[in-house]
């Protein structure tokens, strides 16, 4: 059922629009450190072409995959169809962070809608698009967005750099991301 592509093809990027929410997958080369799965909800990912994709990342209560693509790189998307016909989508690729306040951000910024929050940008190279049945996945409905992380980074204001400092300067597995190794630096 499974079919492999070089790259992505328009039913593919049809099919990613028209979808509310992904996974990011990404894993540290020890095996006994952490594989990472995230889920990524709002407007925030952008298809830049056949092989290449963005996503605006918010802060959250931690920086895995940051700290993950500092490392190795390795990525993987994945999309589900919980509505219409079954599919499930995978985007193999390397990735990398680009921080606010550089010129890669500054070009690829004015695409994104730029949400409370937003931390940092994942760019992805595919180098690999895989999609599978989907039949075991039941249907779900879409009910809304979430406004309780918009609502938390607004709040948190001013102190939204010192959360970062404590949450996402380094992985679960103790791997520095970029964010922290810069805050490092604007500290020292």
């Amino acid at each position: 059922m499974g079919k492999l592509f070089a790259s992505l093809q328009p039913e593919h990027e049809e099919f990613i629009r028209k979808q509310r929410i992904f996974f990011v997958g990404s894993a540290p080369l020890d095996p006994i450190g952490h594989v990472n799965l995230s889920p990524k909800g709002y407007d925030v990912l952008r298809l830049l072409s056949p092989t290449e994709v963005a996503y605006l990342d918010l802060t959250g209560s931690g920086n895995e995959t940051s700290a993950h693509l500092l490392e190795n790189g390795r990525l993987t998307f994945m999309f589900v169809a919980f509505e219409g016909n079954p599919l499930i989508l995978r985007l193999y690729g390397t990735g990398r962070v680009i921080l606010p306040d550089t010129p890669e951000w500054e070009a690829l910024a004015p695409q994104f809608s730029l949400y409370p929050g937003a931390r940092q940008i994942i760019h992805a190279r595919l180098h690999a698009v895989k999609t599978s049945c989907g039949y075991s996945v039941p249907y779900f409905d879409y009910a809304g967005e979430r406004d309780q992380l918009q609502t938390w980074a607004v709040h948190k204001g001013d102190s939204l750099p010192a959360y970062r400092k404590e949450k996402n300067a380094v992985s679960m597995d103790g791997l520095p991301t970029p964010l922290g190794l810069r805050l490092d630096e604007e500290l020292s």
